[in-house]
């Protein structure tokens, strides 16, 4: 029984077992609520099925209330596949992967996360129509890198309004932690308007390729060591690369005034969003801020409409102020406001999914 309490706020797990590719896969669905549950596959070599359990069900309930936060007609979950991405991974596993997620009948929508690509899902596409983030040769809306980058924009200036009364982001000091495809990107356009930056990466050839933009732009860049970002004394910190990062001993040494970044699950635990309140540093739920990506997947169903999610991305700073406001006029933290936010929409909306019933398959899951 006590995996069982394990699983109490989840509605299925399925573990996928096959030899003959050496699948060994783990999806989650935690609430169908508002409507079938979407979430991305990551590949990463767990130490355990246990360790691979409970971040599939963390992950899946993060899906839920971003789900819920983004205003898409979806609820929450997600799948992790055990191994090496970088050895392990082959067409005939994704295949694999592909019939298990089609055995679900449309309760499971997925698509890359970490450790997987695009070109992973292709194969699994041939396998099943509930693939989400299809490279545009395939019918896709393409890179979500974008709207994910855009999303983390609008929230900084909600963000800056919220304490300077100014969206501008022009005028403030960033400090960017990590520089992949949404750090980079979201770097380039502080750069563009002459923000000062300071950045850190793992990689020497992203901090290079940025050191460069900002010298034909005329910005000057400072780059310090991964630990040294925590110290420094920026007006906003910009997480984008791993979770867990704020933490007792990181929030010691914020001078931060506000945390707006693309990173997932960046609390270590909950109660690090109440010290942040305490301490009077603004944070930005993670899972309200990076939503742009979901925004374009999901909206990808429906068949690819750039300027529809353009559209919606945009609300998340609309969302974002809602949140700050709640918090402020309930005396709590802003991670409990955007919780109660989404808690909120999901209750409302119990009973006004009929689009994605059983009985009735969009028309869009019929694609080839």
């Amino acid at each position: 029984m006590e995996l069982f309490d394990r699983l109490e706020e989840h509605e299925q797990v399925v573990f996928c077992n096959d030899p003959n590719t050496g699948l060994k896969a783990i999806i989650a669905i935690h609430d169908t609520t508002l409507g079938p549950a979407l979430g991305g596959c990551r590949m990463r070599p767990y130490e355990s099925v246990d360790a691979a359990l409970t971040d599939v069900l963390r992950l899946s309930k993060g899906m839920t209330y971003k789900c819920a936060a983004a205003d898409v007609d979806f609820g929450g979950g997600k799948a992790v596949i055990i191994g090496d991405p970088s050895k392990d991974k082959h067409p005939e596993m994704f295949r694999s992967f592909g019939q298990f997620v089609d055995s679900l009948n449309g309760r499971f929508y997925t698509g890359t996360d970490m450790g997987t690509t695009p070109e992973d899902f292709s194969n699994a596409l041939k396998e099943t129509n509930c693939i989400v983030g299809v490279d545009e040769v395939y019918g896709g809306s393409g890179d979500s890198s974008v709207p994910t980058a855009e999303g983390v924009l609008y929230s900084i200036e909600a963000t800056n309004e919220r304490i300077w009364g100014s969206k501008a982001l022009y005028g403030r000091s960033y400090a960017i932690q990590g520089l992949g495809k949404v750090g980079f990107k979201i770097a380039q356009r502080l750069i563009d308007v002459g923000a000062d930056l300071y950045v850190t990466d793992i990689y020497l050839e992203a901090i290079t390729r940025l050191e460069e933009y900002a010298k034909e732009k005329g910005v000057l860049l400072k780059v310090v060591g991964g630990n040294e970002i925590y110290s420094v004394p920026a007006d906003v910190f910009v997480p984008c690369a791993i979770g867990g990062i704020i933490h007792d001993e990181t929030i010691e040494r914020f001078q931060f005034k506000a945390i707006v970044g693309s990173a997932n699950n960046q609390l270590l635990s909950h109660h690090h969003g109440d010290l942040l309140h305490q301490k009077g540093i603004l944070y930005a739920p993670d899972y309200i801020v990076n939503a742009g990506g979901l925004i374009q997947v999901a909206d990808e169903l429906y068949e690819p409409n750039k300027e529809r999610v353009i559209r919606k991305t945009k609300a998340i700073y609309h969302s974002l102020m809602s949140i700050y406001k709640e918090s402020e006029i309930k005396g709590i933290s802003s991670v409990e406001a955007a919780n109660q936010y989404c808690e909120d929409r999901i209750a409302r909306r119990v009973k006004r999914n009929s689009f994605f019933s059983h009985t009735k398959r969009p028309k869009w899951s019929v694609r080839v």
